[in-house]
């Protein structure tokens, strides 16, 4: 368990529909499950804006341009995960027999970076990847009011969660599923 103290209406609505249902749960017998997810990212999804979306925004750029300005500071650490991982979570806890569940609302996490951590490993695959930083006080106010890292350990010990993905492999898959190769070789 910890604070959750959100200070956007994003937050203060997910926080909001957790105690519902863990109200509906106590007192109704509804079987209320729910995981606090980390930033999600997937090659699939278009960024958006939000606090977390420099992890997608920064392949997309990379791949477009070689270059990428990030809105963060270099070294603003947040819970991240890639996206099988988080659809694996959720149909995890849904098969799980309620039984076995010590809690309604769990936290799920995979890895926690900074902007220039993503941009190192990045950097192993396009050595060429220019990086820039041009903060975004509010975004950045977001994520300081964020934790670090996510405490998954109920997770793991309730229901086995166990994520497959770490920044390396994350990359790679990225820049897989992007079609780095077909990018770099029409740049040669």
């Amino acid at each position: 368990m910890c604070v959750q103290r959100p200070r956007t209406i994003y937050g203060v609505s997910k926080v909001h529909a957790e105690l519902m249902g863990e109200y509906y749960h106590h007192r109704y017998g509804l079987d209320f499950r729910c995981l606090r997810y980390p930033g999600i990212i997937s090659a699939d999804s278009v960024p958006g804006g939000g606090t977390t979306d420099y992890a997608v925004q920064i392949f997309h750029d990379a791949i477009k341009t070689g270059k990428f300005e990030c809105n963060l500071r270099p070294d603003s650490r947040l819970p991240m995960m890639y996206i099988d991982d988080c659809l694996r979570a959720t149909l995890e806890v849904m098969e799980t027999p309620a039984d076995t569940l010590s809690m309604r609302t769990y936290n799920i996490n995979a890895m926690s970076f900074t902007p220039e951590e993503l941009a190192q490993e990045l950097r192993k695959q396009m050595p060429e990847l220019e990086v820039t930083y041009n903060i975004d006080p509010v975004r950045q106010a977001i994520a300081d009011s964020w934790p670090m890292n996510f405490d998954d350990s109920n997770a793991r010990k309730d229901w086995g969660w166990k994520h497959d993905y770490d920044l390396p492999e994350l990359v790679q898959t990225m820049l897989n599923y992007s079609g780095v190769e077909t990018c770099m070789a029409h740049a040669n």
